[in-house]
């Protein structure tokens, strides 16, 4: 498993409070796993979920039509480097 950068870690805490993801510690989620299916096992409710709390936290929205959703939405790591792309300052 690879280590969590700072702003990693601080959107893996989000997953897991917005989510209510029982006995998952943010700094056990692997930055490089799959966030849905096999990896952590999200689902398209989850997806909703996990955006809309992106939203208020972050300041932009995730279109749930976007083509690009499978590859921001792929591991920890691929959306916490597309949210410091388009947060609001």
């Amino acid at each position: 498993m690879s280590a969590q950068s700072p702003a990693e870690h601080e959107l893996a805490q989000l997953l897991v409070e917005s989510l209510n993801l029982e006995g998952v510690q943010p700094e056990g989620i692997d930055p490089e796993a799959p966030l849905f299916g096999d990896g952590l096992g999200l689902d398209s409710i989850d997806a909703l979920e996990l955006a809309l709390a992106i939203s208020k936290k972050y300041g932009f929205q995730l279109r749930s039509d976007s083509d690009e959703n499978r590859r921001i939405f792929a591991s920890l790591r691929a959306l916490s480097a597309h949210i410091e792309q388009h947060r609001a300052g």
